[in-house]
């Protein structure tokens, strides 16, 4: 019988930790069910890890001290918030937070209902009925941008439920936005956090890339892209309020860096599941299947760095999802919407677990390590 650890036996899997006896984040990587700090001044952040031409081969032989077993960084999340020990941090650092929104029929038909809704989860039965009366399941196959979907567009326009969704979810230009600031990510065990305003809300497992700066994809972790969907549903305009607050962003808990054994094919082909565990009793089990998405990931780097848009420090990319629930928590027709408390866990068989405590934005610890802290951390060090 395998354990929730055998995923990292092969491989080649880079993280961060705050590390208590230096004040700050070490690089690290997993070798033999423990973590190697790997941290120096050739690579003294993610960020340069993966600038590197070399840089699964570089993580696979460099060596350092061992840290702490993964069973102890595995705790239960709950009894982590003290955080005085070396613990799990968001495995990017400098990178640029970037994300992709409607890449799925599915979610995209959400993201619709959102909208006509405009916030109220007890108007989205009766409007996800009349879409889906007109869509059907035929976008499920559609390709973004193609003559099939630009039909599929006509005929929505002419029953009057065309939407900016709809444009993004099967036009020829992506939705990529700005998920969060450089370094405020958190990571495996830590508490994610829902705007205190919000009263209909979810997570959304998806596949991180990890890309350099040229544009290179580099290898793939787990991601909460946490979302407001009463929010965004009263105007697409709320995007950065509804997506960018205090631990709204969880990324972990490693990044498996492509190598013979993993490449960008496992990313296509790659099962997501997810498991919410509420301190009420409720259980909620979903999945996301990157073989549903509507463009591929690499089409999505592509729409994000180039010629017309750079990003010196590389950036991280959350690809989007197939889960978008329906399932009643409360009354009737309300849908699923979060409780305070809410563990919640994002799988995958080759990326390991990602787990979190729901609380708000508000009560999560507040996001006070940046940039010039790091920088002098790393300084006062040595490492630069």
């Amino acid at each position: 019988m395998t354990t929730r650890h055998d995923v990292f036996a092969s491989g080649t899997f880079v993280g961060r930790v705050w590390n208590p006896s230096v004040a700050g984040p070490c690089l690290v990587t997993v070798r033999n069910g423990k973590l190697i700090d790997i941290t120096s001044k050739d690579t003294p952040t993610m960020r340069d890890l993966l600038e590197r031409e070399d840089t699964a081969e570089y993580a696979a032989r460099a060596d350092g001290p061992p840290l702490v077993p993964l069973d102890e960084l595995f705790s239960d999340p709950r009894k982590t918030d003290g955080r005085q020990a070396v613990h799990l941090l968001a495995p990017n650092d400098l990178q640029a937070v970037k994300a992709c929104g409607v890449t799925f029929a599915r979610s995209m038909i959400e993201r619709v209902i959102e909208e006509r809704a405009a916030g109220d989860p007890g108007l989205a039965s009766k409007i996800r009925d009349k879409v889906t009366a007109v869509v059907g399941a035929n976008l499920r196959d559609l390709k973004a941008g193609s003559e099939a979907a630009s039909e599929v567009k006509k005929a929505l326009i002419e029953e009057g439920l065309w939407s900016q969704y709809l444009e993004v979810g099967i036009g020829p230009d992506a939705e990529v936005f700005s998920k969060a600031q450089v370094l405020s990510s958190v990571g495996h065990g830590a508490a994610v956090g829902l705007h205190p305003i919000s009263h209909w809300n979810n997570p959304e497992p998806e596949i991180v890339l990890a890309v350099d700066s040229s544009g290179a994809v580099k290898g793939a972790s787990l991601g909460n892209d946490v979302n407001l969907r009463d929010v965004e549903g009263r105007s697409a305009l709320l995007l950065g309020k509804a997506k960018d607050n205090n631990a709204s962003c969880a990324i972990g808990p490693f990044i498996r860096l492509f190598d013979k054994t993993y490449t960008i094919d496992a990313v296509r082909t790659a099962e997501l599941g997810l498991t919410v565990v509420g301190e009420d009793g409720f259980v909620l089990e979903g999945r996301s299947s990157m073989k549903e998405i509507s463009r591929d990931p690499l089409d999505l780097v592509e729409q994000t760095i180039g010629p017309h848009h750079q990003y010196p420090d590389g950036l991280v990319l959350f690809l989007g999802t197939l889960f978008a629930p329906t399932e009643d928590r409360d009354a009737p027709g309300q849908g699923f919407t979060h409780k305070i408390g809410d563990l919640v866990t994002i799988s995958n068989d080759s990326l390991g677990r990602l787990t979190n405590r729901v609380r708000l934005s508000t009560e999560c610890p507040p996001w006070t390590f940046g940039i010039s802290q790091l920088m002098r951390n790393l300084s006062a060090r040595g490492l630069l």
